[in-house]
């Protein structure tokens, strides 16, 4: 179990080191990749497929590197909230995300990656997707909103949506 965080934690933070060489790179040659940090308040929801969910409220940040309109790569790391006996102790994980213009100032995406979730010392990894929007607010910051399916295993799901800020530098 440990091994199991420890590599997909190590595979999150190569993915993330690769994209911010390859956007520095980019950035010499074509000038447009960017880098990005987001904070977001994260509503999860755990389902399972017998008794009662569980859900409530935690933090995730997000980083990730923009290299055209369309594609980024992105990182995600979650931690918080309980409901009974159950307690998120993290999520992390690696993403590719497509990304659709539709104003200047406005996108859609959608992610697809892999995530590790760990409640209460239990922790499982498995396919991740999802789908979001952002709106800018200012020359370098935006609103966004997204909704992940972090896992789809046959015992349960496990889901969140997310609200919060992103900062491009």
């Amino acid at each position: 179990m440990k091994m199991t965080v420890l590599s997909l934690t190590s595979a999150a933070l190569l993915v993330g080191a690769g994209a911010f060489a390859a956007s520095a790179q980019a950035q010499q040659s074509f000038g447009h990749p960017e880098g990005y940090v987001a904070g977001d308040a994260m509503f999860w929801n755990l389902d399972p497929d017998r008794g009662s969910s569980r859900n409530d409220v935690g933090l995730r940040l997000r980083g990730g590197a923009q290299f055209n309109d369309y594609f980024a790569l992105e990182g995600h790391l979650g931690t918080g909230g309980s409901d009974g006996d159950t307690k998120l102790d993290y999520l992390v994980g690696a993403y590719a995300k497509g990304i659709a213009p539709i104003t200047p100032n406005a996108r859609l995406y959608g992610l697809i990656g892999v995530t590790e979730v760990d409640f209460d010392h239990d922790s499982e990894s498995g396919f991740s997707y999802g789908a979001g929007g952002e709106i800018d607010v200012a020359n370098n910051l935006a609103i966004s909103a997204d909704y992940m399916r972090y896992l789809d295993k046959s015992a349960y799901d496990f889901d969140a949506a997310s609200v919060g800020l992103k900062y491009r530098f």
